[in-house]
Formats: structure tokens, C-alpha cells, sequence
């Protein structure tokens, strides 16, 4: 077997590949490795018919995960490959099941010291998680036999004691499992096991942390982890009631400053009856009934009257017609975000700008400033691979990437802002930036500000035009808009500005498939005459609409603030 890199371009899956059939694999695991690091594990491939190509014998998503990082970079790199044989169909398809289907030692004691010796030789559970083809959870559930007492490993093992039972015993501490070994040993003894074995660790009803309200940085009370479950949980009831209660009522009237009539809070257990209320909006008198459950969850029923109350409004109400939005709301959010993109990127550069309006953050607040960074969240998988590569984001990137080198951050940090863990928090931070000089404090300023700059909200409005940003420059038509364009008529709207009144009246009676390809052809060039910096009205600064429907947010929150661009001139002429 000759070890060799071959270029991407000379290699193909072999009909010999067990996973030779079929859809495409899925490479979701394995892609973000082979981004960072390539491919590292040789694939199995032999000479095919043609002079100087090779067939993939073993290894077929790590060569699809390298196709498809080639395609995102544009350069096809050369793998590593063992070469095996020509034409040996049997030993070839050995190869491939050998790598397809070996598996762990199902022993999970055994799996359990394998893996903690890895980590004391330096490799973490995610380095470990990677080479097992296990998640990083799965890795962490079985070192978390570690917390165990050896005799109760010992147990397990030998198939004295169930899997529900070793699960449970992992959040308990040495002294607790001596007591539950006291009670095994006792043959006179009740022995909990299994889900009744919970109930004995914390002395009644467990209360999960995700039913937590409040903050669970300022909670003072001791949680308990259980990985085997995906949750963690409250040791001391009532220190959870305790700070529960407060933020119930905080999120009750958070609801009552927003504008609901009244909201009501039902005592603890008390079932929400649904049958006995009818859905009304807010505007017509909706009310908000909170339940609390006796495991410390809640849940929040918005716009609900009894049946009484819905009958009287009935008889007042008076039927409106509701106007359907120009855009939906796919469409909306892939305007907000690409508009966010653009936008914070500018801000990124502008210190004067950004250090203005971090005050002013601080001083009259924002659904962002807690501070949390806003993490241009996308309703589809199309949306986000858009934004992320947009032409904003790289530009953006270098910005971020030199302020973590400035602060000494960790180089891998998503974001500047919750990157720092030094040994002394807040303290060791603020003495660290008393080091930087008021020009290198500036930058630092204007990234954090730009990663909590609230994508959708009205700020974009204002700091598109103040900032110049010109969406042309980092924004190119592609498939995941044109695809979200349902609407008849803002498709023919979208068509007639970018093909022209001829063609698009040409072309009024064809299909919404017909008119998206012609769109297509003439932003790509193919075709048709290439249309440069094309720019939705939506997304351009300042928006406009496609029809007289409205329902597109950009244009009302623009209308909302341009009163106030002559008070920002001054500021725009200093920037």
C-alpha cells in the first residue's frame, strides 16, 4: 500500500464503496473539521481505468466534505490517499467495510477508560468526540462514569445495577453513593434504583434549571449537572422558589408595560383551562394568564378572554379586512440581516460613531444591552449561508480578529464582547484596558458595538444613511432572495426593475419560475445583458416598497426616523 496526496480533481467514488449508492452523505459532523484542519485520515482509494484518476474505495464523506469545502474556497486541494490495488473488487470492498462499520467497545466501563486516558494525555472531549464520530455530549456522558466510586463502576460492569440507576448515581456525591451502597448491601433495606433513585438524591420533586426565569449567573444556590439527561438541576428548592417568584412577577409586568389589559398570574398547579377562554388580540382586550407548574415551569398564554368576555366583544366587534404584507416574513429577515451585515461593518470603522452610540445604549437601553451579541439568527439554513457569505462579513472579520489580538483574547473567540475569561473578571479587564491607549480603546469600542447592534430595529435606519453605507458594494442577488419571492405582483415589480418595462410586460403571464430565471440571468449575465449593483428596494438606504400594500418594516421604520436626519447632519459631516 503506497501512501500519496492526489489532487481532488483526479478522484471519484468507486462502485466498490459500500456507501457507493444512494443521496449524497451527510457530512454535517464532519465539515467543520475538515474546514479547519483538512483531511487528515487517509482515504482508501485504488487506480481507476483512466490514466491518472483514482476511485474512493473508503473515506467517501470525508471526500465530499472536501468537495464541498473546495467549492466554498474555489481551489481543489490533494488529499491524502493509501493506494491500494488495481482492481481487487474484493479486497477493495474489505477496506471500505473495515472503515464503515467498526464500532466502539460497547463495554461503557471500558469505553470510560479509554477515553480518560486520551483526556489525560491532553485531548479533550471534543478532540475525542471527533475521532469517535461520537458527539461532544455523548463523550462527556461517559467520562462522567468518573464521579462514580470504583465498586459502582464495578457493578455496572458486571450488570448488577441498570443504566437509569449509574445515571443517577453520577450527580450524587462519594458520601451520598456510600449511602446508597449502605442501603445495596442491606438486604433488609429499601434500595432505590432507576427514576425512584432521583427522588431519594434530591428529597422530593427535581426542578430542572431550564425552567429558571432569572438569571442564572446571580443565582447563589448549588445546581447539579445530569448529562445523561441534557439538564441540570436545582439542589435546594425552595432557593429556587425564592428567586422564581420575583422574576415571575418582573416577566408578568413586563407584559402589562407592553399593553396588555391585565395579566394574570394563577397559583402554583392551577391548570389553564382552555376550553373555558377564546383567543383576542391584545388591541381588543386579550389577556395574559401565567401557569405555574410544581417543577418551577412557566407557561405564558397571551390573548385569551373567558367565553363571557369574548361573547360581549363580538357584539361590538366590527370585521376588518386584513391587508396582506408586500413581503413575508423570510423575506423580511433576510433584508434585516443583510442590512445588519452591511451596516455593522461600516460602524466597525467608525469609532466617533460607535462610542456616541454605545452611550447612548447605556443610557436609554435596548433588547440587546444586557450586553448580549446580536447572532443575526436565520429562519432557514438558505438565509444564513447568505449572510455569512456576504461580502460585509470578511471586511468585518479582520476588524474583530485584531481587536481579540489587541486584548489577548483567544484568537477562536466568535466575538469580542464575552471573550474575555482571565482569572479576575471584571477587574482584571478594566486593568487591562487602562493599558490601551485612547486610539486603540476606540477600536476596541466600535466592534463591540457593532456585534450587539440590533439586526431589524430602527437604529439601521439611521445609521445606514449617517454611515454611508451603500448595500451595492457588499450585496449580490442570489437564489436564497429570489426563491422567497412568492408574491405575483412584487415579483413582477422585482422583474420590471431589473429586466426593464419591455421584458417584464413581455413576460407578465409567465410563470413565477419563468420570471425568477430571467431575473436570475440578467443579475448573472447569462444570456442578457448583466445588471451591475442591483439592490432590492427593501434592502437599499433609505427602503421603498414594491406596491401601495405595505407590510414591509424596513419602509415603516425608516418613515418612523427620518425626522431625524437633520439633527444628525452635523454629526454625519464630522464622521
Amino acid at each position: 500500500m503506497e501512501l500519496r496526496h492526489i489532487h481532488i480533481g483526479n478522484l471519484s467514488v468507486s462502485a466498490a464503496n459500500m456507501r457507493a449508492k444512494g443521496a449524497k452523505p451527510d457530512i454535517t459532523n464532519i465539515l467543520p473539521s475538515i474546514r479547519a484542519r483538512g483531511v487528515l485520515v487517509p482515504l482508501i482509494v485504488r487506480p481507476a481505468q483512466d490514466e491518472g484518476r483514482f476511485e474512493v474505495v473508503a473515506g467517501k464523506r470525508r471526500y465530499h466534505a472536501a468537495l464541498t469545502v473546495a467549492a466554498e474556497s474555489g481551489e481543489g486541494d490533494a488529499l491524502p490517499c493509501a493506494v491500494i490495488a488495481a482492481g481487487d473488487d474484493a479486497a477493495a470492498l474489505e477496506a471500505s467495510l473495515i472503515e464503515n462499520v467498526a464500532r466502539l467497545d460497547p463495554d461503557e466501563v471500558t469505553r470510560w477508560e479509554s477515553f480518560t486516558r486520551l483526556v489525560k494525555e491532553g485531548r479533550t472531549p471534543e478532540d475525542i468526540a471527533l475521532t469517535f464520530g461520537l458527539t461532544e455530549l455523548q463523550v462527556k456522558r461517559t467520562l462522567a462514569l468518573g464521579n462514580l466510586l470504583p465498586r459502582i463502576r464495578g457493578l455496572y460492569r458486571k450488570g448488577d445495577i441498570d443504566a437509569a440507576t449509574v445515571r443517577h448515581l453520577t450527580l450524587a456525591s462519594k458520601a451520598r453513593q456510600r449511602d446508597w451502597l449502605g442501603l445495596f448491601d442491606d438486604p433488609e433495606a429499601y434500595c432505590p434504583s432507576g427514576h425512584q433513585l432521583k427522588a431519594w438524591l434530591f428529597g422530593g420533586a427535581s426542578i430542572p434549571v431550564s425552567a429558571a426565569l432569572f438569571d442564572m449567573a446571580d443565582y447563589p444556590g448549588e445546581v447539579i449537572s445530569d448529562l445523561f439527561g441534557d439538564e441540570r438541576y436545582f439542589a435546594d428548592t425552595a432557593s429556587f422558589w425564592a428567586a422564581q417568584a420575583p422574576a415571575i412577577e418582573a416577566k408578568a409586568e413586563s407584559y402589562r408595560e407592553v399593553g396588555w389589559c391585565e395579566v394574570i398570574v394563577l397559583p402554583t398547579g392551577e391548570t389553564f383551562q382552555s376550553w373555558e377562554h377564546e383567543r383576542c388580540a391584545k388591541r381588543k382586550g386579550g389577556k395574559v394568564f401565567f401557569t405555574v407548574g410544581t417543577r418551577g415551569d412557566v407557561t405564558v398564554h397571551e390573548g385569551y378572554v373567558s367565553r363571557k368576555e369574548a361573547r360581549k366583544l363580538k357584539m361590538a366587534d366590527v370585521a376588518e379586512k386584513p391587508v396582506r404584507p408586500e413581503i413575508s416574513s423570510a423575506i423580511r429577515n433576510y433584508v434585516d440581516l443583510h442590512r445588519h451585515a452591511a451596516v455593522r461593518a461600516d460602524l466597525a470603522g467608525q469609532t466617533s460613531v460607535a462610542l456616541r452610540l454605545m452611550v447612548a445604549h447605556a443610557i436609554a437601553g435596548s433588547p440587546l444591552w444586557t450586553v448580549r451579541v446580536e447572532d443575526q439568527h436565520a429562519v432557514s439554513p438558505e438565509i444564513g449561508e447568505s449572510v455569512r457569505a456576504c461580502a460585509s462579513e470578511e471586511p468585518f472579520g479582520e476588524k474583530r480578529r485584531a481587536v481579540l489580538a489587541l486584548l489577548g483574547f483567544d484568537a477562536d473567540s466568535a466575538s469580542v464582547t464575552g471573550g474575555y475569561d482571565g482569572d479576575h473578571g471584571l477587574a482584571g479587564l478594566f486593568l487591562r484596558l487602562l493599558d490601551l491607549p485612547d486610539a486603540a480603546l476606540l477600536d476596541v469600542v466600535a466592534v463591540v458595538m457593532a456585534e450587539t447592534l440590533q439586526a431589524g430595529s430602527a437604529l439601521i435606519e439611521v445609521l445606514g444613511p449617517l454611515l454611508g453605507t451603500d448595500m451595492a458594494k457588499v450585496w449580490q442577488g442570489d437564489d436564497a432572495l429570489l426563491d422567497l419571492i412568492r408574491d405575483r405582483e412584487v415579483l413582477g415589480a422585482v422583474l420590471r426593475d431589473v429586466a426593464g418595462e419591455t421584458v417584464a410586460n413581455a413576460n407578465d403571464a409567465a410563470t413565477g419560475k419563468v420570471k425568477r430565471r430571467i431575473i436570475r440571468d440578467c443579475l448573472t449575465g447569462n444570456g442578457r445583458a448583466k445588471v451591475e449593483g442591483w439592490v432590492p428596494r427593501w434592502m437599499a438606504f433609505p427602503p421603498e416598497a414594491y406596491t401601495e400594500r405595505g407590510g414591509v418594516p424596513t419602509v415603516a421604520r425608516a418613515a418612523k426616523v427620518a425626522g431625524l436626519s437633520v439633527v444628525a447632519e452635523p454629526l454625519r459631516q464630522a464622521a
